[in-house]
C-alpha cells in the first residue's frame, strides 16, 4: 500500500515539474536556431542595424570567446526584468560554460524596461555600478528618442572596451567622480572673475558710448562651452562608441553554456 503511495507522489512530482517546465518555455523564448547574438522579437530595429550589430558581436565573440547577446521582446509578464534577464541567460546558455563569459542586453519594448546581465566570468569586468551607467547615459536616452539602435550600439562598444581591459571600472569611476568637481570648480571661476570682469568692461563701453552687445554674446558664448563641457557624456570621453569589431567575422555558432549568477544593472525610458 505504501508503494503505491510513494508511486503517486512521484508520478505527482514528475508532472508538476513537466508542466512548470512547459509554463516556463512558453513565457521564454528559445534559443534562436541558426543562433544569433542579436534576437530582435518586436522588429523595433531594422534588418541593416540588426547585421551591423550582429557582425560586430560576433567579431567580437571569434576574437575572444566572450558572447555579448541583445534581445529585444514585447513585455516581460510579471516578471521582475533582472530575474528575466537571467533565467533567459541561463536558458540560452549566454557565454562560455567554462568561463562564464556571457552578457546579455535586454530589453521588454512595451514596458519600457532594460536590463543588462552580466555572466558570472564578467562581473569583474563590467561591475554593477558601471552596467548602471551605461543603462542610464547610454541606452536610456537613446531608447527614449526611439533611437533604439545607437544605444545598443553605443552600450556594446563600451562593454566590449571594458570586457578587452582597454578601459578599467576604477579609471571611468575616477574619471567620472572627478568630473563633476572640475566642472563646479570652472563654474566658480566663471561667476565670480570672469563674469564680473566682462559686466565692468560693458558698463565702461556704455558709459563711453559703446555697444556692448557683443560681450553679451560672448558671455552667452563662454557660459554654454563651460556648462556644455560640464555635461559631455557621463562617461567623460567614452560615451562614444569606437566600433573597433565592426567588420569580419564569420556566423555565429552558438552559445555554449554559461550562467548567470545575478550580477547587472537595469532602468526604464
Amino acid at each position: 500500500m505504501k508503494f503505491h503511495s510513494d508511486h503517486k507522489i512521484l508520478s505527482l512530482i514528475v508532472f508538476l515539474f513537466l508542466v512548470s517546465s512547459q509554463l516556463l518555455a512558453q513565457d521564454f523564448p528559445p534559443a534562436p536556431n541558426p543562433p544569433r547574438l542579436v534576437n530582435d522579437f518586436t522588429q523595433s530595429l531594422s534588418s541593416d542595424e540588426v547585421a551591423r550589430l550582429e557582425q560586430k558581436l560576433v567579431a567580437y565573440n571569434d576574437s575572444t570567446s566572450t558572447q555579448i547577446a541583445v534581445v529585444l521582446i514585447r513585455s516581460i509578464g510579471q516578471y521582475d526584468i533582472s530575474d528575466y534577464a537571467f533565467r533567459l541567460g541561463d536558458l540560452w546558455g549566454i557565454g562560455g560554460g567554462e568561463n562564464d563569459n556571457g552578457i546579455l542586453i535586454l530589453a521588454a519594448m512595451e514596458d519600457r524596461k532594460v536590463f543588462i546581465a552580466t555572466g558570472y566570468g564578467m562581473e569583474g569586468a563590467v561591475p554593477d555600478a558601471l552596467a548602471n551607467r551605461i543603462v542610464d547615459n547610454l541606452i536610456v536616452p537613446s531608447f527614449k528618442m526611439e533611437a533604439y539602435y545607437q544605444g545598443l550600439d553605443q552600450a556594446t562598444d563600451m562593454i566590449i572596451k571594458l570586457a578587452s581591459g582597454e578601459y578599467k571600472a576604477e579609471d571611468i569611476e575616477s574619471k567620472g567622480n572627478s568630473g563633476g568637481a572640475i566642472f563646479i570648480f570652472l563654474l566658480f571661476i566663471f561667476l565670480f572673475v570672469i563674469l564680473p570682469l566682462l559686466k565692468n568692461r560693458n558698463d565702461n563701453d556704455n558709459h563711453m558710448g559703446g555697444r556692448g552687445g557683443g560681450v553679451d554674446l560672448l558671455t552667452t558664448i563662454m557660459l554654454a562651452n563651460l556648462l556644455g563641457g560640464g555635461g559631455r557624456g557621463k562617461f567623460g570621453d567614452f560615451s562614444s562608441g569606437g566600433g573597433s569589431f565592426g567588420g569580419g567575422g564569420g556566423g555565429f555558432g552558438g552559445f555554449g553554456g554559461g550562467s548567470f549568477g545575478g550580477g547587472g544593472a537595469g532602468g526604464s525610458w
